[in-house]
C-alpha cells in the first residue's frame, strides 16, 4: 500500500514528508503492535508493547500527526508496560481510519 491516495486533502503535512510519516507509523506497528480492535466505526484501539522510550515515541508521533491531520483525535494511555492508543475520527474520515487499520497489517482481523 505504497500509494498515499487515501491521505485526505485536509492533511497539511507537506506531500514530500508524507511517506516518511507513514514509514514511522509502519515501523511502530511492526515493532510494537500487539492487538487492534474497532470500538465502533469511528474508533480504533491499538495495544502496543511498552519499553524504554516507547510511550514518549507514541505520544510524539500522535502529537505530530494530530498537528497536520486535525481530524484525528488521539488518546494515549499506559499501564503495565503496555501503551494504549485510541484513535477517533468524524464520519467523513472513516475511510482514513480504515486505511490506518489496514496499514497495521491486521485491518479488522484482530
Amino acid at each position: 500500500m505504497s500509494d498515499l491516495a487515501w491521505v485526505p486533502q485536509s492533511c497539511t503535512l507537506p506531500t514530500e514528508e508524507r511517506p516518511l510519516r507513514v514509514a514511522e507509523w509502519d515501523e511502530l506497528f511492526a515493532e510494537r503492535l500487539t492487538s487492534l480492535s474497532r470500538r465502533g466505526p469511528l474508533r480504533l484501539h491499538l495495544d502496543l508493547a511498552g519499553g524504554p522510550g516507547i510511550e514518549e515515541r507514541v505520544r510524539d508521533l500522535a502529537e505530530r500527526e494530530g498537528g497536520c491531520c486535525s481530524f484525528f483525535a488521539f488518546t494515549v494511555t499506559s499501564e503495565d508496560n503496555r501503551i494504549g492508543l485510541d484513535i477517533a475520527v468524524a464520519q467523513e474520515h472513516v475511510a482514513v481510519l480504515q486505511a490506518l487499520a489496514v496499514r497495521t497489517g491486521a485491518g479488522e482481523q484482530r
